[in-house]
């Protein structure tokens, strides 16, 4: 594959994978949007509102929201990641790929209560091999303040 097509795959794979992760319900349901998807790097965003608050009279994020969009981002860095490494596999073949993504492993360290209006998570590979993607994530308030880390083990392969 000569560079130009490559890119021009490539450029499509990252489409489908942000495709996948802003039209799952789920995610839907918890404002997730794509900031940016690339090789090895993501990053997701989103508002604050009243139905992802665990505790409402200090007003800070559930904790299950917190390892969910975590978990998004991993999830979806890990995805682009496997699905960067392939060559010329048709549309229809990537999303099969994809829809066989999985989450193995997940650990979550709460370290600051989630207080604020917006966040961001960032999602990092941190090894991709044949069938298991390792992604580290980090969730920050909109003050760039450290709410939350993960590390995921995801099956890509």
């Amino acid at each position: 594959m000569e560079q130009k097509e490559r890119a021009e795959y490539e450029k499509r794979v990252l489409a489908l994978v942000r495709r996948g992760c802003e039209e799952s319900p789920f995610n839907r349901l918890l404002g997730l949007r794509v900031d940016h998807v690339g090789a090895g790097k993501g990053r997701i965003t989103f508002l604050s509102s009243p139905e992802l608050i665990g505790n409402y009279h200090s007003g800070i994020l559930h904790g299950g929201v917190i390892a969910a969009v975590l978990d998004a981002t991993g999830g979806m860095t890990a995805c682009a990641s496997a699905l960067g490494r392939t060559r010329g596999l048709s549309m229809d073949e990537l999303t099969h790929r994809m829809a066989r993504l999985g989450t193995i492993d997940l650990r979550v360290d709460y370290l600051r209560p989630g207080k604020g209006s917006e966040f961001s998570c960032i999602g990092t590979v941190m090894r991709t091999g044949r069938r298991v993607a390792v992604t580290r994530m980090e969730l920050l308030d909109q003050e760039g303040t450290l709410i939350a880390v993960g590390t995921g083990a995801y099956l890509v392969g």
